[in-house]
């Protein structure tokens, strides 16, 4: 089973881990575009207002864009340390035993727009990029990912959970993949997407798969084992489940 996770724009700084390899990522076929990307990324870092407008920052974030330009030169660490913020906290690597994360880190990726996909163990440096930037002189991401990240998701040979975000699902659709939406219910009975929640549920869901010995082969059984785990998912069919929130 592979379950894919959405990045986060937040990252840790830390890492001690040696500078960026790309030949040290896994999945080698998407090292031609992860090579274009990063060259462009500390090429843009030279021009801060140009980097600003590409990325969608502000002057007051200027240290994102440094750490673009110390790309090749920055500390790396694990991907699945390097993201933060309320799905990780979820998801929660740290306090995992042993035998949890070896099934973690087999499991897990997390869908980059740098990267393509970054294996859990994946040594990578703190970066800012995120699905809907547009470099200039390049291509869309969509356009420059598609081809060999879709190739290579399409034929995994094995169970892929994706809970990546709409954005970068879009970069590379997996078919036949099973998909989560975490929805909260209103008193009234109405049903709304919360940010929060949604990401928080995510991490806890992406924990529950990452950590699991079973090994679930389709949409029923993923359901079977959430549900066993006390949440309220509803299946209709197909490969979409929908993960429903009560009341609070």
């Amino acid at each position: 089973m592979l379950v894919l996770l959405p990045p986060s724009e937040t990252k840790s700084p830390d890492g001690d881990g040696a500078p960026l390899d790309l030949r040290a990522l896994g999945s080698p076929e998407l090292t031609p575009v992860r090579e274009t990307l990063v060259d462009a990324l500390v090429t843009l870092a030279a021009d801060p207002p140009a980097a600003r407008a590409a990325l969608g920052l502000s002057p007051g974030q200027d240290a994102e864009i440094g750490r673009n330009a110390a790309l090749r030169d920055s500390p790396t660490t694990p991907a699945v340390q390097r993201y933060t913020g309320v799905l990780y906290d979820a998801l929660d690597v740290r306090s995992m035993t042993r035998a949890q994360r070896a099934r973690a880190d087999r499991r897990l990726a997390v869908g980059s727009a740098l990267f393509g996909l970054a294996r859990a163990t994946d040594p990578i440096p703190a970066y800012r990029l995120s699905a809907g930037a547009q470099l200039p002189g390049l291509p869309t991401l969509r356009t420059l990912w598609r081809p060999a990240l879709g190739a290579l998701l399409a034929a995994t040979g094995e169970l892929v959970v994706d809970l990546r975000s709409g954005e970068y699902q879009a970069l590379a659709p997996v078919p036949g993949a099973v998909t989560v939406d975490v929805l909260s219910e209103r008193p009234d009975g109405s049903r709304t997407v919360v940010s929060h929640a949604n990401k928080a549920h995510k991490g806890r869901v992406a924990r529950l798969l990452a950590t699991t010995t079973a090994e679930p082969d389709g949409a029923v059984r993923v359901r079977a084992l959430l549900r066993r785990a006390g949440l309220h998912v509803e299946h209709d069919g197909g490969t979409a489940l929908t993960l429903v929130l009560p009341p609070s």
